[in-house]
């Protein structure tokens, strides 16, 4: 499994409410294409939302999003971590 951070732009003004909405979204249907979403942040004064997932490819991460209504503007793998 491959772990990727993915952005997500043009949500200025989210809350914790709708961050924890979407985050259970992908939760719910995560396992269809085996991926894992782990954490998410946001900022809401720029409307970036970031969230750290595991999963076989970034096209399954993006899948998922798609799915629940909020696509990724990047998805990175991340290869190195500490």
């Amino acid at each position: 499994m491959a772990t990727y951070m993915d952005v997500h732009r043009g949500m200025v003004g989210i809350t914790a409410d709708q961050l924890l909405e979407a985050h259970r979204a992908d939760l719910a249907i995560e396992k269809e294409e085996g991926v894992h979403f782990q954490q998410a942040w946001a900022d809401p004064e720029s409307g970036t939302v970031y969230c750290l997932s595991t999963g076989p490819s970034a096209d399954a991460v993006q899948r998922i999003h798609e799915r629940t209504g909020h696509a990724a503007d990047e998805i990175h793998e991340v290869p190195l971590t500490v």
